[in-house]
């Protein structure tokens, strides 16, 4: 019987040393959770890719787990890697012009409303992830809350931007009822040329 083939995955690694408001320390223990989510998405494929060979059922719940625990394990690998790619330590502040500008103005009517609206989301109780989807469709972009890392994605749609608003993210550098300290963190620190090229990636 032919073997699945199998994908492997690197850790990405990045140079995000002294960011705004977010410590390098945050940065390697959240390094660190990433990482483990790389190791154990390959993991999983390699324990499915075993019961394929010897035979999926539907019916196994060891398949059944192993599958279902593939979508949180995956998504908080990918999850992450666009939440580190979407920042930089040398961040040169918002922008007022350009295609993302464009975007945001036209989905919100101003980028500010779409800011508030993205800070609101992230603000929301609950451990999870804000992101900026681009709807390739219509190219309306809309903010949504990801709980989980795979219970809320709209399928189909593409991040433009995301932030991690687990506590993990940012519990170093702030207590838990001053998220929104983060926040302002992060915006500080993104990456707007990276965010503006996945409306057209």
């Amino acid at each position: 019987m032919a073997t699945l083939a199998q994908e492997s995955y690197a850790p990405k690694k990045w140079n995000l040393s002294n960011l705004q408001g977010i410590s390098d320390n945050t940065l390697t223990v959240h390094f660190g959770l990433y990482e483990g989510y790389v190791k154990n998405t390959n993991l999983l494929n390699e324990r499915i890719a075993e019961k394929v060979a010897a035979g999926p059922s539907g019916a196994d719940p060891g398949f059944a787990e192993l599958t279902r625990r593939l979508g949180f394990e995956y998504n908080g690998m990918v999850l992450h890697e666009y939440y580190f790619d979407n920042m930089t330590s040398n961040a040169n502040g918002a922008p007022t012009s350009g295609k993302l500008y464009e975007a945001l103005g036209s989905s919100f009517g101003d980028f500010e409303t779409w800011k508030k609206d993205f800070a609101a989301v992230g603000g929301m109780r609950g451990v999870g992830w804000a992101i900026a989807y681009l709807d390739p469709k219509t190219g309306r972009v809309s903010n949504h809350w990801i709980t989980l890392h795979e219970d809320g994605n709209v399928a189909g749609f593409k991040p433009i931007l995301v932030m991690d608003v687990w506590e993990h993210a940012f519990l170093l550098d702030y207590k838990p009822a001053e998220r929104g300290k983060y926040i302002e963190s992060f915006f500080a620190n993104v990456d707007w040329a990276v965010a503006e090229s996945r409306l057209t990636a």
